[in-house]
Parts: C-alpha cells; structure tokens; sequence
C-alpha cells in the first residue's frame, strides 16, 4: 500500500505543484476563495469524485471505499484555502498578482497537499485498496475570526467522520520532518480592541480633564502584567499590542483612542478565566484616570488539541511514508489555528510540515518574503494518504 502511494504521488508531483504556483499567484482573501474553490472542485471531478460547493466558498469531497472494510468509519483530510492581507516581497515568478494579498502562511501548500492526497486516495479507492471512506474537506476563512472551520462544521462537514487530520507548514523544520506532539500543539488566540474616551483638553491642563493617551500607555504596560499575575503562569498567557491609536496633535489631549492586540494561552482552562481577567484589570487600570473604556473581546479559537491516537497514527505514517527518521517533537506554538474547532467534535491530530530547504534559510510565517521548498508537497501528500489509508486497520 505505502509503495503504491509513493507511486501515485511521485506521478502527480509536478502536477500539484503547477496547481500550488497558480494558487500562489492567485490569493483571494476569507470568504472570497471562489477561484480557488473551483480550482479544486474541477480537478477533483477530473479524478471522478463529485465534490460538493458549500455557500460562499470552500468544499467537501468524498471518497468511497472500494476495499472490504467498515464503511461507517470515516477519516477527514482538512486544508484552509484563504490568504493574508500582507503585500508579496519575493522575486518568485509565480508570486502573488493581487495587490496587497499574498500567501504568507502557505495555505497554498495545505490545499495542494490535500487535493494531492485526494486524488492518490481516489485511485486507491479505484483499485479497490481503500477501506474506509474519505472526505476532504476545504475550508475558506481560516486567518479570521469566527473562522471559517465553524461555519464548515454547521454544515455537517465531520458528520460521520471517526477521525481528521491536518498538516501546517512549518518553516523551522527542513523538508521531510514531520512535527508531532501529543496534546496541545498551538495556542487559544483571541481579538481584543479597547476604545477610550475623554473629554480632551490642553496638554497644558491634564489635571482638568481625562489624560486619554497616558492611561492608554498605562494599559499597555500594566495589563499583562496583571494577567501574568492573576492567571496561572504555567498556562502561558499573552497579551500583546499590535495597533495603538489616537491623537493628531502634540498640543492636544484627544477624546478618543483605541488599542487593538491579541489575546493568546497555551491552556484551554486558563482560556476560559482570561476574559473576566482582561475586563477587570482593564478597567481597574483606567479607573485612576477619569478616562472610559469599552471592551470588545472576541473570543477566536481554542489551542489544538491533539489526540494520543491520531498522533500516533501519524508518526506512524511518516515513519513509513517520509522515512524512519522523519519524525520530531514540536514545540507548542502561541499561534492560533481554527482546526481546533474540528478536534471540539471529533478526535483528530495536526502536524508540522517542514518547509526548510534543508541547509537553506528559514523564511517565517505571515511575513511578505515566506517561501517554501516545494518538495514539502511530496511529504505532506504521503503523509497524509498514508494516514488516511491505514485508518480501516
């Protein structure tokens, strides 16, 4: 079986990634992946599945087993197809020709990788070497919040599934390293923008008004101190500040300004304490200055949690698949990532692609210069077939 699946995937390696680089060049942001989604969707058809559109954006495709085996037990395949709001700054001759839009988180990589899995599961399924099902699943929104994966699971995309695999680029690790790690792998990762307000007044007169901009200083430092504080520092809580606004003039105190930043924990019970934290930290703080605030915390996506089984599961199959030293323990990431919403309702496991040309530099994530080495395609593609191959056993 794992022959086979080198076979079919070396057969159609040049093929996914021609597919990647038009992807690549072609970005569309969340919830406007129609051009991807029919990419897919006629490619998938040309191995003669039947993919099923979903409103808006994204997919899911079925394959059915051939093999003897228990059809009531079925393994989903999970890629995001959505790009980031970041300006492209490689020299790549497939590089991004949308402005301002690029994929600088390698979800490019993600749906190549799964189609290519789809289309070795699919032949499989044809020489009757498949046992269980398969569905693919192709999910828009993945870099938003709510993402895209809640909507994917209202429409019933895990409906039946036993268990669902994922795999991210990982730049850190060198092409044919697949990351593992039992438990939580990412972090939760939540939106937090607080609008201040104030009367305003001289710069000369603080004393008689709200100092807006000064009790905004003392929340971006005092805060996550307080929730370093106040929430188990095992659980690795951070706070950080990407957008800070308000004021045009030196002479004047504004009337309003707004702080945006991101809400991150390692530990999903932390998780669930650090919004009634946040709220009365940030309001004690604020309380000394005369000055209100308004807080909108969007709560975003709980850390993934990888199940021992389907970790396991695909340790196992890169052993077999990439080779027998392929596999490495990975470290937990405070980034967020939406297929942990799928893991709320089915046991599952995501894994760390390697990205690296061995020896190469590493060219990290959501940043305008991200590049991966190609044959990164071939790994997760045998990875993932394999996995899904081996679930019936």
């Amino acid at each position: 079986m794992v022959a086979e699946i080198l076979r079919i995937t070396d057969q159609v390696f040049d093929e996914l990634v021609s597919i990647r680089r038009d992807i690549h060049a072609h970005p569309e942001l969340a919830r406007t992946e129609i051009r991807t989604t029919a990419l897919v969707a006629e490619r998938l058809a040309a191995e003669g599945l039947a993919p099923r559109l979903l409103p808006g954006s994204g997919l899911v495709c079925d394959i059915p087993a051939q093999a003897p085996g228990d059809a009531r037990r079925r393994v989903a395949l999970r890629a995001d197809l959505d790009a980031l709001p970041v300006q492209e700054a490689t020299d790549l001759p497939y590089s991004s020709t949308v402005p301002g839009v690029s994929h600088a988180c390698g979800h490019d990589v993600h749906t190549a990788v799964v189609l290519g899995a789809g289309i070795v599961l699919a032949r499989l399924a044809r020489q009757g070497l498949l046992e269980v099902p398969v569905r693919l699943v192709f999910q828009p929104a993945e870099e938003v919040q709510p993402g895209g994966a809640l909507d994917l699971i209202a429409q019933g995309a895990v409906d039946g599934v036993e268990r669902i695999y994922a795999v991210h680029c990982e730049p850190k690790l060198d092409t044919g390293v697949v990351g593992t790690r039992i438990g939580p792998i990412t972090s939760a990762s939540d939106e937090v923008t607080l609008t201040f307000t104030s009367r305003g007044g001289h710069t000369s007169r603080p004393h008689l008004t709200g100092d807006l901009v000064y009790a905004m200083g003392q929340v971006i430092s005092q805060v996550p101190a307080i929730l370093g504080r106040r929430l188990d520092p095992r659980s690795g809580v951070n706070l950080t500040w990407g957008a800070v606004n308000a004021g045009r003039a030196h002479n004047a105190i504004p009337t309003i300004g707004t702080l945006r930043g991101t809400l991150r924990c390692l530990d999903v019970r932390a998780w669930e304490l650090a919004a009634q934290v946040l709220h009365d930290a940030v309001e004690q703080v604020v309380s000394a200055f005369g000055v209100g605030v308004e807080i909108e915390h969007n709560r975003g996506v709980p850390p993934v949690e990888n199940d021992a089984d389907g970790t396991t599961a695909l340790e196992e199959a890169a052993r077999a698949a990439v080779g027998p030293r392929s596999v490495q323990l990975t470290e937990q990431s405070l980034g967020g990532e939406d297929f942990a919403w799928y893991l709320t309702k089915v046991p599952g496991a995501l894994a760390r692609l390697g990205t690296r040309l061995p020896g190469g530099r590493t060219y990290d994530i959501h940043q305008a210069d991200f590049r991966v080495d190609e044959e990164a395609l071939r790994v997760g593609v045998r990875l993932l077939a394999t996995v899904a191959s081996r679930t019936g056993r």
